[in-house]
């Protein structure tokens, strides 16, 4: 009876040894100095894949120093992964103290600041970031939008495409038009509250704009960048402490765009577009001399 139970208890052994095989290797190559392997999981069709000089693209996911571990946040988003592990290397002695500076809900700056350079597709409504003592980091992401809604939203700017766009326009006839289609068919949700779950309407992402005629400005950014990124221009968001834009390269340079101030709020209610905010440099934008577009030049180093 007893050669019977070590049996199956040798045989247990050997499966769960099988079954986590590539744990305990990545495990004891940590504690035996060597660097764990890392799988490299294949990107959706969202990911950019664009340098920035805050943030680059990496194939490295053991950062050495904060920059590095930055990079390999925001790869993570840019690829849509939903479930990534990577590990810090002893030598990188705060590297877990950064992943928790990076992750804490007191700081959501960092993450919501990294998220600003990725397709809206791919952007995070919630991120989980778990991590232990051995320097293994796995980090969860709940994308923005899910795959219906991506779907959805897709085929609204098709049809939208198909309405107002001719042939012979160019790139920038065609972010010009639909900057007029968004502000004509949506209005300012003034009513919107970013602490409350209940809002009336969905403001805050591009289903506002598109399906139910109200935005604030993150909506309205979002369905801006969704149209750069079909047209395959470069573009990123510009977010200050109070407000968030647009910003698109184009003929050899950066250029500002912003449908929130483009789409003002009258007094009488009356609708309103204009160009005021369409493709401007930074040095015109900062003669206006509004708060709300006063952004860290030390994060959007493009703009300087």
């Amino acid at each position: 009876m007893k050669r019977v139970i070590s049996i199956i208890i040798c045989i247990s052994l050997i499966v769960l040894t099988v079954v986590f095989l590539n744990k305990i290797t990545n495990r004891l190559a940590y504690y035996f100095k060597g660097t764990p392997n890392v799988k490299l999981e294949a990107k959706n069709q969202y990911a950019k894949e664009k340098d920035y000089k805050y943030v680059q693209i990496t194939n490295n996911f053991t950062p050495y120093n904060y920059q590095e571990l930055i990079n390999v946040f925001y790869t993570i988003l840019d690829s849509g992964y939903e479930r990534y592990t990577f590990y810090c290397p002893d030598e990188y002695q705060d590297c877990l103290k950064d992943v928790e500076y990076i992750s804490s809900p007191k700081n959501t700056e960092s993450l919501t600041t990294i998220s600003n350079f990725v397709h809206p597709y791919n952007n995070f409504q919630s991120l989980k970031v778990k991590y232990d003592t051995a320097g293994e980091v796995t980090v969860e992401v709940t994308h923005l939008y899910n795959k219906d809604e991506i779907v959805k939203v897709s085929n609204k700017v098709d049809a939208i495409w198909k309405e107002i766009i001719k042939d012979d326009m160019k790139d920038l006839d065609i972010i010009y038009a639909f900057h007029d289609y968004v502000i004509n068919h949506t209005s300012y949700d003034e009513e919107f509250d970013e602490k409350k779950d209940d809002n009336k309407y969905d403001s805050a992402r591009a289903i506002g704009p598109l399906f139910e005629g109200k935005a604030i400005c993150s909506g309205y950014t979002d369905i801006m960048a969704i149209l750069l990124n079909k047209l395959g221009i470069d573009n990123y968001k510009v977010a200050s402490n109070t407000h968030v834009w647009n910003v698109f390269y184009y003929d050899g340079k950066w250029w500002h765009i912003d449908l929130t101030w483009d789409d003002p709020v009258t007094k009488d209610g009356s609708n309103k577009l204009e160009h005021t905010f369409f493709k401007i440099d930074t040095e015109t934008l900062e003669n206006f001399k509004i708060d709300n577009h006063s952004f860290n030049k030390s994060i959007y180093l493009e703009l300087k």
